[in-house]
């Protein structure tokens, strides 16, 4: 059976898809468990350790004797009790050095330790294992992590009847905490990224978790001084925390219906439950809030009437819109019409001011790889970078313009790999092969 380590570094050597993909159905069909264990351990977002940093294992000095290993079933023991919670803080560390003690260099640096801080360096995910495996190898795939989103109503009057439930749509970054009962609280991005940086909301939600008889989701949007500033702080690896921040919460599902993809409970039910729970402990919750709706009835021109105003205030407030959502709807990880959003579309034209050249690790190096342009809106000077849609002969023009140099790009070529050069070789003679014997009626020995 292949080394785990030996794999990844399998998958690090090759570029193609296909390729990582051929990769990783050798080793499902090998019935290989211990690296299957660890890619799920690593990708899958429900799934933490609670430790933000894991240390390497330092090369071996000559003199010092070469340690047996770790025995794989100890480490995902590691794992389990990490996850769980059984093991945090110093007794953590604690086990987490002994752990690396045991294990070889390569076995520690190159698997164990990527493993625990969730980034296996292979250049691949978990959609690479869910298209190998979801069908043929279901027992190796991977949960995936979507929350309920929105579709844009913008321009269609016909989906506004009924009865809705309209509250503000914010302009922050989304966020899913799962509140447990015994007060532990984690946060992810919409796309399952865990958030690390809203330590002071997660020891306020920690104080009412109590309140749940089984673990929770609550989901919302997080909101700071300003958009570019709280995006930077979350991407932030260090242990610096978003003090002025708020979480806004919409929405409560059980942890349980959230892993299944869909709830049971209609969104007016919902609505209620998060705004008891929050009453109960807004005092001691400064940095949460719960985003307030009203149930309008859009069938009635006072609905509609109520519906502009409330747009009309959340725009003037600042905000992005309005959502309109269902209230008899159940909770959907998708994109669905039980939420709707209504945006206002602004049109504004901008002055090109610079053209940035392509990153160096991208197939733009030595053409346009974004226009640079900006104008004030109002008062306030905006300035972006419009790098999409463009074809790599309008780049490599726009480029020569603005450098005064020939026009040059580079046609992309599809690289062929010797094995495949091989496996088309194989494909070309059996073929002739197959030719030869139907003209001649020869038995003709097989070329391998």
């Amino acid at each position: 059976m292949n080394k785990p380590w030996h794999i990844l570094k399998q998958l690090e050597a090759t570029d193609s898809k296909l390729e990582k993909q051929a990769i990783i159905e050798v080793e499902a069909k090998a019935g290989n468990d211990n690296f299957f264990r660890g890619v799920k351990l690593c990708y899958d977002p429900m799934i933490t350790f609670g430790v933000k940093k894991v240390e390497e294992k330092p090369a071996k000095r000559a003199s010092e004797p070469e340690p047996k290993g770790l025995d794989p079933e100890k480490f995902f023991e590691l794992c389990d009790k990490l996850a769980t919670r059984k093991l945090t803080g110093d007794a953590a560390q604690v086990a987490i050095g002994y752990a690396r003690n045991q294990a070889t260099e390569d076995e520690w640096n190159n698997w164990y330790r990527l493993v625990l801080i969730k980034d296996l360096k292979g250049g691949f995910g978990e959609s690479t294992i869910n298209k190998v495996c979801e069908k043929k190898y279901p027992q190796y795939s991977i949960p995936v992590f979507e929350v309920q989103l929105a579709k844009d109503c913008a321009g269609d009057d016909s989906l506004l009847v009924g009865k809705k439930l309209i509250d503000c749509k914010l302009d922050g970054m989304r966020c899913i905490t799962i509140v447990y009962p015994d007060g532990t609280v984690n946060q992810y991005s919409r796309n399952g990224k865990e958030l690390f940086n809203f330590g002071v909301i997660k020891a306020q939600i920690a104080k009412a978790a109590i309140f749940f008889a089984e673990p929770v989701v609550l989901d919302g949007e997080v909101m700071g001084a300003s958009f570019q500033d709280l995006m930077k702080q979350a991407k932030r690896k260090s242990n610096v925390q978003a003090d002025d921040s708020v979480l806004h919460l919409f929405d409560i599902i059980t942890l349980k219906e959230f892993q299944a993809g869909i709830g049971k409970h209609r969104q007016i039910d919902r609505s209620f439950s998060l705004q008891q729970w929050y009453n109960t402990n807004e005092a001691h919750m400064p940095n949460v809030e719960v985003v307030g709706n009203e149930l309008v009835d859009l069938d009635t021109a006072a609905g509609q009437e109520r519906l502009a105003e409330i747009n009309a205030a959340a725009l003037a407030g600042k905000y992005e819109g309005v959502m309109i959502k269902n209230p008899e709807a159940v909770y959907e990880c998708k994109r669905s019409m039980n939420w709707m959003k209504m945006k206002p579309f602004i049109e504004e034209s901008l002055k090109v001011v610079d053209v940035e050249e392509g990153k160096p690790d991208s197939k733009c190096l030595g053409t346009m790889g974004a226009l640079v342009c900006e104008d004030y809106v109002g008062d306030k000077l905006v300035r972006v970078n419009v790098g999409g849609g463009y074809s790599i002969q309008q780049r490599a023009q726009i480029w020569a313009n603005h450098t005064g140099r020939p026009v040059e790009w580079k046609k992309k070529v599809e690289r062929m790999t010797v094995r495949n050069k091989v496996l088309l070789r194989n494909i070309v003679m059996s073929v002739l092969l197959q030719i030869l014997t139907l003209i001649n009626g020869l038995i003709v020995p097989k070329i391998i």
